[in-house]
């Protein structure tokens, strides 16, 4: 049975399940790659390292999934992309078990390399399997839901992550998440139709791809706007805490704040990018340098750093956003290798920004970071301006 029949015997309660599915398969990647920003510190004083040295459990998963993306997709293009899937989910599992039960900081990284493996993989073949499981007439609908994993993961699972860290020791969010990857993982087994290779992406597409324009602004764009972010939040909970002297549990609630703007910035992004997506990406590249910038001299007081915090919180909710429709644009007959190169731009800048920003961090201060996470920041906003004209 073909998968446009099967298609047609299903569901739409189960088809919509299944897009459910995949979205949280990438919201518990996400948050696995990004957990350790609220539990820096207290996976630092664990091991008995720096907080920038610590910061490589944050680089490490982008390099790999940078290098991931293309080659997990490519050397899988005829394979069936439910059991892709699948073993990827398996394998995040794992990791998150690994990092739990970590005797030591060369174990976590292992883990840490196995996240970054899952991430180039599951988020490359699973964001642009819409069109194989909705009608036509919902697949962008679909496509939204999919990528709400995105910012929802960035801003959502890193308070909820530390929170629970707070708790119960950061060891117990790394064991919650690895539960969720489990309960994904029989989601997709049971709701999950069979899905055989299917204009299989090719290196002569993705090359084809990276050689247009509108794949060079994009890139751009995200590789100076990732930079600035990544740079400058992996060392958030830090800044809070030493400069702006909050206990643990007050990082948590900011960090939480910082989440519930971001994911009206993705509401407001989502909406700006069908009609003005250059003006929606430089706005919160703006909004991104204003608040970095600021963060040293008015973050220092609780009342300043939770309204700076908010407005970085609207304006990085709608980049993962505006970033993956600028890659869209520009390839919309290919849209698994849009994908592709896009996680594998946004990953390979995630990863060198947490790394710059540890070493400016070591070598000056966590207000230092900042400083030049909004000075890139700003010149993203210069550089859409150039191109543009």
């Amino acid at each position: 049975m073909s998968t446009a029949t099967l298609a047609r015997t299903r569901s739409p309660l189960i088809d919509w399940l299944a897009i459910t599915a995949l979205m949280l398969g990438i919201f518990a990647i996400v948050t696995s790659e990004i957990l350790p920003i609220g539990l820096l510190t207290a996976i630092g004083a664990d091991f008995g390292i720096s907080d920038g040295t610590t910061g490589l459990t944050m680089s490490l998963p982008g390099i790999v999934a940078a290098v991931a993306a293309p080659v997990v997709t490519l050397t899988t293009a005829r394979l069936d992309r439910r059991m892709m899937l699948c073993v990827l989910m398996a394998v995040l599992a794992v990791a998150d078990v690994l990092a739990a039960t970590a005797t030591s900081y060369w174990v976590m990284l292992a883990s840490r390399v196995l996240v970054g493996l899952t991430i180039g993989g599951f988020w490359s073949i699973g964001a642009g399997l819409a069109g194989r499981l909705v009608p036509p007439r919902a697949v962008g609908t679909a496509t939204a839901v999919i990528f709400s994993a995105v910012p929802l993961g960035s801003v959502l699972g890193v308070p909820a992550g530390t929170f629970i860290g707070d708790l119960a020791g950061w060891r117990t969010a790394f064991w919650v998440l690895a539960a969720l990857a489990v309960v994904v993982l029989v989601a997709l087994l049971v709701l999950l139709p069979p899905l055989p290779a299917h204009q299989v992406t090719s290196l002569r597409v993705l090359l084809d791809l990276l050689r247009s324009r509108g794949a060079a602004v994009a890139l751009v764009a995200t590789f100076l706007i990732v930079l600035a972010h990544f740079g400058t939040y992996t060392y958030v909970t830090p800044f809070l805490q030493d400069v702006t002297g909050l206990a643990p549990a007050a990082v948590s609630a900011v960090l939480l704040a910082y989440g519930v703007a971001g994911i009206a910035g993705n509401f407001l992004a989502g909406k700006a990018t069908a009609t003005r997506l250059r003006a929606a990406y430089a706005t919160a590249g703006a909004l991104i340098a204003a608040a970095t910038l600021l963060l040293p001299s008015i973050g220092g007081t609780a009342v300043g750093a939770v309204v700076l915090l908010m407005v970085w919180g609207v304006a990085y909710g709608g980049v993962p956003v505006c970033s993956q429709a600028s890659f869209m644009s520009a390839a919309p007959h290919a849209p698994e290798a849009a994908t592709v190169v896009f996680t594998s731009a946004f990953q390979a800048t995630f990863a060198l920004g947490a790394f710059l920003g540890g070493r400016v961090v070591d070598a000056f201060s966590v207000s230092a970071v900042m400083v030049c996470g909004g000075l890139v920041a700003l010149l993203m906003v210069v550089a859409l301006w150039a191109l543009r004209r």
